[in-house]
C-alpha cells in the first residue's frame, strides 16, 4: 500500500455526526435501521472517531442530489457548527455526486458506511492477502466515485476514509486505478492458488477442520484462543481479526482436529469486500463443521444470527453441520439466559470458563463421531496406526501376536476417503 503523506490536518481527531437515511426500500428489505445505526456507531469508535450526534430522516426515496432531504442538510449544517463537528458519517452508501454536493453544502468532509468499514479493514488488515484484498475493495468502491470525492481525496493522511490507495495525490486518473485493480487481482489469484494448495494438503492428509463463524465481536477469537492456546490478536471491537487464523484442536478422544477462525460478519457488509474476502470466507466451505458463535448478551442476538446464516446461505456453506455456541453467558440476565435455544446442537457458554471449553469439545466429537470400526494393523504398519490415530477417535488397542487390533470410532466421510487405505484390515462384525 502506499505510504500516507502527512499534512497539517493529520492529528486532527475526527468528530462526527451520523446520519441515516430510512426509505421505504430499506423498509421491505428487512434491513433493521436501529440496529445498522448502532453498529455505525461501533464503527466510528472502531475507527477513532468520536461521536457528537445522531441524525435521521424517513423519506420515500433518497434526494438525488444530497441523498437526504435539502432541509435536513441546513439541520446537519446547523448541528455540525453547534457541535464543532469537522465529519459525517452516512449510514449508507452515497455516490460520488452526492458526496461531492454535500462537501460543498456543509464543508465537511463526508464518509459513508462502506467506506468506514473499507478504512478500519484497510487498518487491521496484516497478511499479503488481506492487505491485497483490502486495497482491491477500496479502488473497487472508488473509482465509480472518482468525480466525487473532491476534498477527501485533498485530506489523505486526515483520519479516517484516508487511509489504503492512493495517498500520493492518488495518481487518479481512471487508467491508473483499473491497471492497478488489474495487477491486485492477478497478485489475488496467485494467493488463492496457494491457498488451494494448503487447502488440498488439509484434505489428503485426512485433518479434520471446524470452521468459527459469528457476527464480529461474537468472541470467536476469544474461543480459539482458549480452546488452542493460540497466540491471537484479542480486542473488544469490529473486527478485530481479518486473516483466517488456523490452530490444531485436540479432542477428548486424541483426535485432532484443525480449528479456524474467520473474518466476523456484520449487516449490510460491502459487496466489494465480500468478493474480495471470498477466497478467505470459503474456508467456511471447506470444513465438515461450523461453529457458529453468537454473542448471547446482546439485544441483537437474533437479527445478528439471521445476518450469520444469509450470509453462510450465499457462501452455500448453509447446509453444513452446524453448532450454535450461545457465548458470553457471563454477562448476561438470569432472564437472557433462560430465552436463549436449549437441545441439541445448541450450547450455552462463556469463552472462559474451563468446564464449558470441555463440554464444547465433547460436543465437536460428538458431531463428528461415526460408527465404531475395528482394523487389524500389522506391527510394522506403524504408518497405518498413525492415520487411524489422526482420522478417528481410537477407543482400545489390544495386541495379537504381530497385530494390533484397533478399536476406532470413524466417521463416514473419513472412512470413504481413506478406504483405498483401510478397507482390507477392517475385521467383520
Amino acid at each position: 500500500m502506499a505510504t500516507t503523506t502527512h499534512d497539517t490536518e493529520t492529528d486532527v481527531q475526527d468528530r462526527a455526526i451520523l446520519v441515516s437515511l430510512v426509505t421505504d426500500k430499506i423498509k421491505r428489505t428487512g434491513i433493521d435501521p436501529e440496529l445498522s445505526l448502532q453498529e455505525l456507531v461501533q464503527l466510528a469508535e472502531t475507527a477513532g472517531v468520536e461521536v457528537l450526534d445522531v441524525l435521521r430522516q424517513n423519506k420515500e426515496t433518497p434526494d438525488s442530489k444530497w441523498f437526504i432531504g435539502k432541509g435536513k442538510v441546513e439541520e446537519l449544517r446547523m448541528a455540525a457548527d453547534g457541535f464543532g463537528a469537522n465529519t459525517a458519517i452516512f449510514d449508507q452508501e452515497l455516490s460520488g455526486a452526492q458526496v461531492r454536493n454535500l462537501e460543498e453544502a456543509l464543508d465537511l468532509k463526508i464518509i459513508d458506511r462502506t467506506q468506514l468499514i473499507l478504512d478500519i479493514f484497510a487498518g487491521r488488515a496484516k497478511t499479503r492477502e488481506g492487505i491485497i484484498q483490502v486495497e482491491l475493495a477500496q479502488l473497487s468502491y472508488l473509482l465509480p466515485r472518482l468525480s466525487g470525492h473532491g476534498k477527501n481525496l485533498s485530506r489523505l493522511g486526515g483520519g479516517i476514509g484516508t487511509r489504503g490507495p492512493g495517498e500520493s495525490k492518488l495518481e487518479t486518473d481512471r487508467r491508473h486505478i483499473r491497471d492497478r485493480i488489474t495487477e491486485l487481482k492477478r497478485q489475488l489469484d496467485e494467493v488463492v492458488k496457494t491457498r488451494e494448495l494448503h487447502r488440498e494438503r488439509r484434505r489428503k492428509s485426512g485433518a479434520v477442520q471446524v470452521a468459527l463463524v459469528g457476527y464480529t465481536n461474537a468472541g470467536k477469537s476469544t474461543l480459539l484462543k482458549q480452546l488452542t492456546d493460540a497466540d491471537v490478536y484479542i480486542e473488544n471491537q469490529l473486527f478485530a481479526t481479518l486473516d483466517p487464523t488456523s490452530r490444531v484442536l485436540q479432542l477428548p478422544g486424541g483426535k485432532e482436529v484443525v480449528l479456524t477462525d474467520t473474518v466476523g460478519f456484520i449487516q449490510n457488509l460491502p459487496h466489494d469486500l465480500v468478493a474480495s474476502f471470498r477466497a478467505t470466507l470459503e474456508e467456511v466451505n471447506e470444513a465438515n463443521l461450523v461453529l457458529h458463535v453468537v454473542d448471547s448478551s446482546s439485544p441483537m442476538r437474533e437479527e445478528q444470527m439471521d445476518v450469520v446464516q444469509s450470509i453462510l446461505q450465499d457462501l452455500g456453506a448453509a447446509g453444513k453441520p452446524q453448532i450454535v455456541l450461545f457465548n458470553k453467558t457471563d454477562l448476561c440476565q438470569p432472564e437472557q439466559l433462560e430465552m436463549l435455544p436449549a437441545g441439541e446442537g445448541f450450547l450455552k457458554i462463556s469463552a472462559f470458563n474451563e468446564d464449558d471449553l470441555l463440554r464444547i469439545t465433547e460436543m465437536i466429537t460428538g458431531q463428528l463421531a461415526g460408527d465404531t470400526l475395528i482394523f487389524r494393523i500389522p506391527g510394522d504398519r506403524g504408518d497405518l496406526s498413525s492415520l487411524l490415530y489422526r482420522v478417528g477417535e481410537v477407543l482400545e488397542q489390544n495386541y495379537e501376536e504381530n497385530d494390533v487390533l484397533y478399536n476406532v470410532r470413524l466417521n463416514k466421510e473419513d472412512y470413504d476417503k481413506w478406504s483405498y487405505k483401510l478397507a482390507e484390515f477392517v475385521e467383520p462384525q
